[in-house]
């Protein structure tokens, strides 16, 4: 909780600080890259909902995209490389023949839209396919570990603030859901992230 109370107060940093915004009235189109940096928690649900399993980790990546410039409004592409250190232990009521998941890399394609709340300051949504890898594993190294990729679905939205040049930041909250885990007797697992972002805009 700490790690959102953090990335929350920036956010609000972000959003008392109007000096350092544009001078634009509207919201910034064109390419973008950056890095970002947050929060992840990770939750393993077994198929029945009976028991689950939870982490919490740093997730770290970078992302690239481009926004249509309407004015007020924008629309865009994104893609995103990332990855975590999450790493849970099922409870015995799971049944699993493996006894923990760990995730690692994440990647997603998908698409965002938003609008100037001020000049220099825009809200978006976003949503788009997801993919993580994983790695299924027993305590004692008895099974061999098992690595999958497995893909879902995710959302979330955000705040973007321009600052001077071509230099902008972003505050970000994201769920991203997963079925058809590997072999660890449960069926789903879900990721809430909560990251902050430094971007170059051409």
């Amino acid at each position: 909780m700490q790690k959102i109370s953090a990335v929350a107060a920036l956010a609000a940093a972000l959003v008392a600080a109007p000096a350092l915004a544009s001078d634009d009235d509207g919201a910034t189109g064109g390419f973008y890259v950056g890095a970002l940096a947050g929060y992840e928690g990770l939750s393993v649900t077994s198929t029945d909902g009976s028991a689950t399993a939870n982490a919490d980790s740093a997730v770290y990546g970078v992302t690239a995209g481009y926004d249509l410039d309407l004015g007020n409004a924008f629309l865009g592409i994104e893609g995103e490389i990332s990855t975590s250190g999450g790493s849970t232990s099922f409870p015995a009521s799971l049944g699993a023949a493996r006894e923990g998941l760990e995730t690692s890399g994440q990647y997603y394609l998908g698409a965002r839209a938003g609008f100037a709340l001020t000049p220099g300051i825009s809200a978006y949504g976003k949503v788009g396919y997801t993919a993580l890898d994983t790695r299924a594993f027993t305590e004692s190294g008895t099974i061999g570990d098992l690595k999958e990729n497995t893909d879902g679905l995710r959302f979330g939205g955000g705040l973007q603030v321009q600052l001077p040049g071509p230099l902008e930041a972003r505050v970000e909250y994201r769920r991203s859901t997963y079925k058809n885990l590997p072999d660890a007797g449960q069926d789903r697992a879900s990721t809430d992230q909560v990251v902050a972002g430094i971007g170059l805009r051409f």
